[in-house]
Parts: structure tokens; C-alpha cells; sequence
């Protein structure tokens, strides 16, 4: 703490306490944890979480791609290829910018749902071709969806409504007349 830097998820200039364990550094604002990061046993280190960082990206689009909060995300095996997947063809279809807005957006979902179902959820939008923001948000939500079964009607009792086929001899009839002109 005294030579370590460790983000936490608030705005610069808010006091939060820090709580040293031999293997975590935990970070509390007003008796409830804001963030938990493994303790570095370095010196002049940087510990960054890349969630704590979302909020200022979703302002500043372009920094994602060569922020240190990133790099860090990587190195721990924390982004997995399907989100640099997902991210490129964003990119290829929206642009840098708004391609890159929209993959913070799917990383904020991650928040809230966890980034390893994020991950899953981003493998599946791109075996399906659907790698819209919108189309994600689905994805997420279609798995809380319930699903009724319908139970198999059956039809025994329908075939009181069974009638037999007209014949078609009556209009064999009409070609016989003649119509006078």
C-alpha cells in the first residue's frame, strides 16, 4: 500500500480504508467492501481491475484498447479470446469507436452476471452471427425466460367433425350450358 497502487470502482479523491491479509488487499468505503485485489509483493506496482475501469471507458471509447487495466486482464488469463473475438468483428461492422462502445457495454453486462458468463454468452453470439449489444442483452436475458410446455391436445374427440369430401360431378354440369352472347 505504501509503494502499491490497487483500483477501486469510486471517483479520484474519495478516501477509502485499505485492509492488509497476508494474501489480499481489500479496499472499504463506509463499512462495505469496494473492491478485493491479491496483494503484490512488489514495489512501485500497479493493480488494476478492469471492471473498476468501465465506467470512464464508456466516456473515452478509444483508450480501451491500450489501457493497463486491459493488458493486466490479459496477463491474468482473465479475457478470453472470444471477447477479442466478439470485439473485432464489432469493430468491422460499427467501426473503432462505436464498435469499441459497444464491447464496454458487454463487459459492463459482465458486471452484473459475472465476465466467465459473459464469455460463454459471447462464444454464443458469435456461433450465431449476432454480435449486437441488443443481441447480447437477449442472449443474457433469454436464459430467465420460462418456457411453458404445451401439453398434446388430443383429437379423438374431433373426428365427430369428420365429413366426407364433396364430390365435384355437380359442377361438370356448368360447362355443359351455354351462355348466350
Amino acid at each position: 500500500m505504501k509503494t502499491n497502487a490497487y483500483s477501486v470502482p469510486a471517483r479520484v479523491g474519495t478516501e477509502v480504508e485499505a485492509r492488509l491479509g497476508p494474501a489480499h488487499v481489500s479496499l472499504w468505503q463506509d463499512g462495505r467492501c469496494l473492491a478485493r485485489h491479491e496483494r503484490s509483493y512488489g514495489r512501485h506496482q500497479q493493480v488494476l481491475n478492469l471492471e473498476h475501469y468501465l465506467d470512464v471507458l464508456e466516456r473515452k471509447p478509444g483508450a480501451l484498447a491500450g489501457s493497463t487495466p486491459l493488458a493486466q486482464c490479459r496477463a491474468r488469463g482473465l479475457w478470453p479470446a472470444a471477447f477479442d473475438a466478439l470485439w473485432g468483428q464489432l469493430m468491422a461492422r460499427y467501426g473503432k469507436q462505436d464498435g469499441t462502445r459497444q464491447m464496454i457495454a458487454v463487459l459492463q453486462l459482465g458486471r452484473q452476471h459475472g465476465m466467465t458468463r459473459m464469455a460463454e454468452i459471447a462464444a454464443q453470439a458469435l456461433s450465431l452471427g449476432c454480435i449486437e449489444e441488443a443481441a447480447i442483452r437477449h442472449l443474457v436475458a433469454a436464459e430467465r425466460l420460462v418456457r411453458p410446455t404445451v401439453p398434446a391436445v388430443p383429437v379423438g374427440a374431433l373426428t365427430r367433425y369428420d365429413r366426407p369430401a364433396p364430390t365435384m360431378a355437380g359442377y361438370d354440369q356448368l360447362l355443359t350450358v351455354e351462355v348466350p352472347a
